[in-house]
């Protein structure tokens, strides 16, 4: 996130001081920010700082902040730089749902950034990717079993903040001092899980869209493999995973869907008698509720699909006794039944077009009334006579 002095350069604000769009990701709509007492419930106000990290400061000097201001707020120790993402009453809400204590001392916003202090954090943000490079190689030569995925500098560069993955617990208390010798800054670890580091890094996923881990999702729940089962989706490792070689956050989007239809299916254990066969479940449509019978339990043979109301059906009346004759509903039989007969009733019609084949005449025998053979044999008799 580039920082530039004229407070438009990311957010498009109104002259009431709502944004209209924002580019800003993990961006919250104020849908209060037209009524002026919702605008003076507080005195807190959100900053974002690089990537998914936000804050929450206290404007003690009653400044005028709207939506997209780039400000200075205090840090522990010196400033930071961050932009203003939502005002008012909405902020109260979104501390409460980060569970922000209010009776901590409160850090404060001190002011609008100046230029000088965007040109010191663009020369701090400058370095950061060299620092990871470097860090990396640091705690490698160290033997630690981490990997430094991000590294943030504070906005007035006196401290940096390194994210590392882990599987163990790591004691990096010789790699802050090789750290803070080597960059000369404060230093702080973070340790992250692959989810939040996939948030940070970014990127785009199999759907052609941004991550929803870096764009819009503020806290991860756990995705569990039962919603891709629910889901019919093959269970292959590779698929299932995704940037941050976990399942996939979007499996838990429609899981409550599929739930609720799969109550409005019949059990996939219970086979299907008719007077011919026996059929097992072979697969499922779980949006159209269409279910496929198979007359063998592991392939599919003899197919048949059918809906899941006369699954239903099927399976009352085998519970009665009854075994109908076919899968298919009665009506769905006959119509069948007479679109076969009027095929082949086509065919039959369509084959008397076809050319008749005209025999081939058999060398060695000519016809009787052929007058070419009659004077043949005429030829053979005045030869005889005169010799």
């Amino acid at each position: 996130m580039d920082f530039v002095q004229n407070t438009n350069g990311c957010c498009a604000l109104r002259k009431n001081g709502c944004s209209k769009a924002c580019c800003n990701k993990l961006n919250t709509y104020n849908w209060l920010c037209d009524i002026e007492e919702a605008g003076l419930a507080t005195d807190f106000v959100e900053v974002q700082f690089k990537n998914t990290r936000k804050g929450y400061f206290l404007n003690e000097a009653k400044i005028p902040l709207e939506k997209g201001h780039i400000v200075a707020v205090e840090a522990g120790p010196g400033h930071d730089i961050g932009m203003v993402t939502l005002t008012g009453k909405l902020v109260l809400a979104q501390m409460r749902k980060m569970r922000y204590r209010h009776d901590q001392d409160a850090k404060k916003v001190y002011r609008i950034a100046k230029q000088s202090d965007i040109d010191k954090y663009n020369e701090a943000k400058a370095r950061e990717h060299e620092t990871m490079i470097r860090s990396r190689q640091i705690a490698s030569d160290l033997g630690l079993g981490m990997k430094i995925g991000d590294v943030e500098y504070q906005g007035d560069g006196n401290k940096a903040i390194f994210y590392y993955i882990a599987d163990e617990r790591v004691d990096f208390r010789q790699l802050i001092k090789v750290l803070a010798e080597t960059f000369k800054v404060r230093i702080e670890m973070k340790q992250i899980g692959a989810r939040q580091e996939a948030g940070r890094i970014g990127g785009i996923g199999p759907c052609g869209r941004e991550l929803c881990c870096s764009s819009w999702m503020t806290n991860f729940v756990s995705v569990a493999t039962d919603a891709a089962r629910f889901q019919d989706i093959s269970m292959n490792p590779q698929k299932l995973a995704g940037q941050c070689a976990k399942l996939k956050c979007c499996y838990n989007y429609e899981v409550d869907a599929y739930m609720e239809v799969h109550k409005q299916l019949p059990s996939r254990k219970i086979p299907l008698e008719t007077q011919d066969n026996t059929y097992f479940h072979f697969k499922t449509d779980i949006l159209k509720k269409e279910i496929s019978y198979s007359t063998d339990k592991v392939i599919g043979v003899n197919m048949k699909t059918i809906t899941a109301e006369r699954a239903f059906e099927i399976i009352n009346l085998n519970r009665k006794g009854i075994k109908p004759a076919t899968l298919e509903p009665e009506a769905t039989a006959k119509q069948e039944s007479k679109k076969m007969e009027s095929h082949d009733i086509l065919e039959d019609s369509v084959s008397r077009f076809d050319p008749m084949k005209k025999k081939k005449k058999k060398k060695g025998k000519v016809h009787k009334n052929n007058p070419h053979h009659e004077g043949k044999q005429h030829v053979q008799a005045k030869v005889a006579r005169n010799t």
